[in-house]
């Protein structure tokens, strides 16, 4: 299929629009390019439909509020100008103060890539863990919670093979001289850790592999390694 450079511009404007309509029904609040693109192509849209160029401006003001984007991205996204293809032609479409809605959902013209629901996996184990550090600690849902920083303190040897209870790409938060109780669950698939911080590197389930990741755990000083952990 042979496309124009202005075909390619739209379909790249569209996709980048799908991707904050999926984002933001997962419950993210949308950074600069992802509401630039999906206001820009709710105006392409609307012309798409039918609509005049006034009424295509106002349908997309009406897509985004303050409360569906990043801190900062209003301050930032004071106008969006988008050439698009009415009825009667081509036509610069200036939206200004486009953030005044937030009405996302079947009424925002485009949206075929529905979000899965937020909701967070079922935990196997839950753990308290106090962050001993001066800085907060994030970890990511797929980390390997048993080799988190060492200046988190809980129970190690309960977290090997785990990983936090959380969706994926999400992470948790630990602030300093902080504690929390948290959901963990089984590290899936293969169930090999390679890399994090290097107390496994290898198969979670091989013989002897706990024993060997407590060991070097109590050498490298991570807190919540027990007397007799490893041995």
């Amino acid at each position: 299929m042979r496309l124009t450079p202005t075909e390619r511009d739209r379909l790249l404007l569209f996709n980048a629009a799908e991707l904050a309509r999926a984002r933001r029904a997962r419950g993210l609040r949308l950074n600069v390019p992802e509401a630039t693109a999906l206001i820009a192509d709710t105006v392409c849209e609307a012309a798409r439909d039918g609509l005049r160029l006034a009424e295509a401006i106002e349908r997309a003001r009406a897509v985004l509020g303050p409360d569906d984007v990043l801190p900062g991205v209003a301050d930032v996204v004071t106008e969006v100008h988008v050439e698009a293809v009415f009825d009667d032609g081509s036509r610069l479409a200036v939206v200004s103060d486009p953030l005044q809605g937030g009405s996302l959902g079947d009424a925002a013209p485009g949206a075929v890539l529905p979000g899965p629901p937020h909701t967070e996996p079922e935990p196997a184990v839950r753990l308290r863990v106090r962050n001993t550090a001066p800085v907060p600690v994030s970890v990511t849902s797929h980390f390997h919670f048993f080799e988190a920083n060492p200046r988190l303190d809980f129970d190690r040897s309960a977290a090997y093979g785990m990983r936090l209870a959380i969706p994926a790409g999400a992470s948790f938060r630990f602030d300093p001289g902080g504690e929390a109780e948290v959901g963990l669950m089984p590290i899936g698939g293969a169930r090999v850790a390679i890399g994090f911080a290097g107390l496994v590197d290898g198969e979670l389930d091989a013989p002897g592999a706990k024993e060997e990741a407590l060991r070097r755990a109590a050498a490298c000083g991570y807190l919540g390694v027990t007397k007799g952990d490893g041995a």
